[in-house]
């Protein structure tokens, strides 16, 4: 990764990659803004770093990802196995946005197991 002394929303490019991760877990606090949150900070900024654009892109995948598997998770409720799944994808969904967040912090890329590549 490439070393940028830009800012973006007021945040070095490695603080900001890793809020695009960590933003999908806002939520916690209002659902839907955790979906809305990461694609608006990588559509604000994907063409002025490639960095931003490659976070972004993976974030995105695994928040289709996520939407698709809760989808079969919360229709496999009425078999009582799904309730199992949409809480395995809850915590999936916090400690990869965590592994992410830390590995962007340090200049890495790190694609989240599972996510179905839907943006390349």
């Amino acid at each position: 990764m490439s070393e940028n002394r830009e800012e973006y929303w007021g945040m070095p490019l490695n603080t900001y990659c890793m809020m695009i991760h960590l933003s999908q877990l806002t939520s916690i606090i209002m659902p839907g803004l955790g979906f809305i949150l990461p694609i608006v900070m990588w559509a604000m900024n994907k063409d002025k770093n490639e960095e931003i654009d490659i976070h972004g892109k993976i974030t995105i995948n695994w928040l289709i990802s996520l939407f698709l598997y809760s989808v079969v998770c919360g229709i496999l409720v009425f078999i009582f196995i799904g309730i199992v799944g949409l809480i395995i994808l809850v915590l999936l969904n916090f400690v990869f946005a965590i592994i992410a967040a830390i590995k962007a912090n340090d200049n890495q890329v790190w694609t989240y197991p599972l996510s179905i590549r839907f943006l390349k």
